[in-house]
């Protein structure tokens, strides 16, 4: 499964919280050691983990809004956020912030009126924790409010979950929030994206700039066409079976490039659709509200069964009894 490095502003909005990582990760039965140096790697289904039990252990039940507000040191891209010139521009850097630790990232979408911030793919209109979901849209209230410095107030949320303490959220962004949505989104006035910010340093995000593409060129230059393709088939998975001419012509690629490329690498399409299903069906396991037929829907499955038999050769027991063990904290299975 693929890896990426717990970003440390997470860290630092948690210690900012008066909470304690290590105690966060041990919960979660994860190693405390993920949190110190900042050199823990974590897969996407323990991270998720871990945000679940952050709700479970917190006595905030919107503690996702107040560590948005938090200020700990910044990753570069949301600190060239910040420092934008004006909302609009800041929008990128807090989209591409999330595509640099996440498989799925934000997608930004305008038309004559609106402009909605909204993940794509279905992992994270259907399973993200409310945490996580709280984090990433907080944040980009909470820059365009900082850099604006002025109210700045949202169309409209709109979350895929349960409606919980709506009042909360519509107090906290100053508009309607709308629960059991289509996506997850966060919508603004197409209008807003031009208000300057009071905080735009051009001398520093032209120090930024540089440093930033590095990393996203370093970070590019590990990737195989293996990881790119399942990277692909997380995003277009829901609903839909995916074929590989989708997949390479989001690559750039033809089909047999594509195919030669992951057969170098020692992979195969097939391999590479049942690894991406399985991560992204642990992932969706630990979302207490998505039942078996829903899951198995979002995989690409047509029926429950298939996704049953897949599951059992994949994890050696049933989707029940993982989602009974991960709930329990006493998973056996091997690390990947």
């Amino acid at each position: 499964m693929n890896k990426f490095r717990l970003p440390e502003t997470f860290l630092a909005k948690l210690k900012a919280a008066s909470i304690n990582p290590a105690f966060l990760l041990r919960k979660s039965s994860l190693p405390p050691t993920l949190c110190s140096s900042g050199d823990g790697m974590i897969s996407p289904d323990q991270f998720f983990r871990l945000c679940h039990t952050l709700e479970k252990v917190s006595e905030d039940p919107v503690i996702g809004l107040r560590l948005a507000t938090l200020n700990p040191p910044c990753h570069l891209a949301n600190i060239a956020a910040r420092h934008a010139r004006t909302f609009g521009d800041a929008l990128p850097h807090l989209a591409r912030s999330t595509a640099l630790w996440f498989s799925e990232h934000i997608e930004i979408v305008k038309t004559k009126n609106e402009c909605s911030i909204e993940f794509t793919g279905a992992l994270l209109n259907e399973a993200a924790p409310a945490v996580f979901l709280d984090v990433t849209f907080a944040l980009v209230h909470e820059a365009g409010r900082q850099g604006t410095q002025q109210p700045l107030h949202p169309l409209r949320v709109e979350l895929t979950r349960k409606a919980s303490h709506q009042e909360i959220y519509e107090a906290h962004y100053g508009c309607r929030v709308r629960f059991k949505a289509r996506r997850n989104s966060i919508v603004f006035r197409t209008g807003d994206l031009q208000l300057p910010f009071a905080t735009y340093n051009a001398e520093l995000l032209a120090i930024l700039g540089p440093k930033y593409d590095r990393e996203i060129a370093r970070l590019k230059a590990q990737q195989t066409t293996s990881y790119r393709a399942k990277w692909v088939l997380k995003r277009v998975l829901g609903g839909q079976y995916p074929d590989i001419y989708e997949v390479a012509k989001a690559l750039g690629m033809g089909t047999r490039t594509l195919q030669r490329r992951i057969a170098e690498e020692g992979s195969s399409f097939r391999e590479l659709l049942s690894d991406a299903r399985r991560e992204l069906a642990r992932l969706s396991l630990q979302h207490p509200s998505l039942g078996l037929s829903k899951t198995a829907s979002l995989l690409g499955y047509e029926d429950p069964n298939s996704f049953l038999r897949a599951f059992r050769m994949w994890e050696g027991i049933t989707p029940s009894e993982w989602r009974a063990m991960e709930k329990a904290g006493r998973s056996k299975r091997p690390p990947d």
